[in-house]
């Protein structure tokens, strides 16, 4: 099985998350999800090495961080998602 080429790292009651899933299935982008836990210290300090964001979701395609929910929402006013796929 070939991994996703988008990977959403997410939080249980976020509602930009749910907003970002269901941008990415509407605009038909397969993606990862990874929840992560609010009491989980070390993941969370994991993904603010890489991304330097403290907000969920954050968005990567191919390793490259998009970013959160406003910017999958700019990047889709843009091309509809198709950089994405």
């Amino acid at each position: 099985m070939t991994p996703q080429k988008v990977k959403v790292y997410t939080m249980s009651h976020c509602p930009y998350c749910v907003r970002a899933k269901q941008l990415l299935a509407q605009r038909g982008v397969s993606f990862q999800e990874f929840l992560v836990l609010e009491e989980d210290d070390a993941q969370w300090d994991a993904l603010f090495q890489k991304s330097g964001l403290r907000t969920m979701p954050q968005i990567f395609c191919e390793d490259q961080l998009i970013g959160g929910y406003s910017d999958l929402a700019e990047l889709d006013e843009k091309d509809k998602l198709l950089s994405l796929k």
